[in-house]
């Protein structure tokens, strides 16, 4: 057992600290992704709603602001 490649990183302390450290950047990074998308399409198609003027208009607002952004 103790010839696992995880029992060895986890008796030295060094590399369990840059495993956990490169995890959370993993994790961190993929969250941020993830909300970011989520947020993107979530904005897009409220923004398609016309039937609903104060949601419809403040989305195609948002995206307006959100496509300014990322032109410059």
């Amino acid at each position: 057992m103790n010839n696992h490649r995880f029992i060895r990183m986890h008796n030295s302390l060094p590399k369990l600290i840059w495993f956990n450290f490169m995890r959370g950047l993993a994790f961190g990074l993929g969250s941020v992704l993830g909300a970011t998308v989520l947020v993107s399409v979530l904005v897009y198609f409220l923004s398609q709603i016309n039937f609903i003027p104060i949601i419809g208009d403040w989305a195609t607002e948002v995206l307006s602001i959100i496509s300014d952004q990322t032109s410059q």
